[in-house]
């Protein structure tokens, strides 16, 4: 066992056990739970490293749990429905879900994007420390790695940990263009179940974050047909 914990709130309990097969013989501890309440004390009991968590709970739904946890920890969320429509996986994407699995799901990809996020959200932590840069600054935006806080004009500006990485990506690349497969891959470690409509949502959560007007950017550009870049010439 290699120590990760990871929470499971799925109040299916026959696919939440699945699931916490599938986990244990990739070496994983699974904190399972069977609904909302239930989930946030075990996130603050437990301290995982990953959260996964269906939409439709009793007594708190997964869009609160993932808000409140959202609140207090960069970890990566998977959120997961029954429901096919886009309307749920905006809102998950938008108050601060990482990623989104449609039921039903191959346990089998459900447990390659963990690792996948798992990985990047280990590599990123790691790559940080190694590069011994914890205060990157731009003009009004000064993105405190280390912490993993943002801070616009003076002011703290909360970030997702995929928003957060997005922007480190960017800022750390400046001038240099990006496509949106280019991004997914990066921030989100892999491409073969990825929606890359994913990027475009979490680029307008971003800027809406850090532009003065998020319609007129001016950090990030837009590079039309190719992808997107953070503006070198400000």
């Amino acid at each position: 066992m290699n120590g990760d914990k990871i929470l499971v709130v799925e109040d299916e309990k026959e696919l939440g056990e699945l699931v916490r097969d599938y986990l244990y013989v990739e070496g994983y501890t699974t904190i399972l739970a069977h609904d909302g309440e239930e989930g946030l004390a075990q996130f603050h009991q437990e301290k995982p490293i990953l959260a996964v968590l269906d939409i439709m709970l009793p007594n708190m739904d997964g869009i609160e749990v993932c808000r409140r946890i959202r609140k207090e920890s960069t970890i990566p969320i998977l959120m997961m429905s029954a429901k096919k429509s886009d309307t749920d996986k905006i809102i998950g994407l938008g108050i601060g879900a990482d990623d989104y699995i449609t039921k039903p799901f191959s346990p089998g990809e459900l447990v390659a994007r963990i690792k996948a996020h798992l990985r990047r959200y280990k590599h990123f932590s790691n790559q940080s420390e190694e590069e011994n840069q914890d205060i990157m600054e731009y003009k009004d935006l000064k993105l405190d790695v280390k912490r993993h806080e943002l801070y616009v004009k003076g002011e703290k500006v909360t970030l997702t940990a995929k928003e957060f990485k997005l922007l480190y990506v960017l800022l750390s690349n400046k001038g240099q263009v990006f496509s949106k497969e280019q991004l997914y891959e990066k921030v989100w470690g892999y491409t073969d179940f990825g929606d890359l409509n994913t990027v475009t949502v979490y680029m307008s959560k971003l800027r809406d974050k850090i532009e003065s007007e998020s319609t007129k950017p001016q950090y990030i550009e837009t590079v039309w047909g190719v992808g997107y870049k953070f503006n070198d010439s400000l």
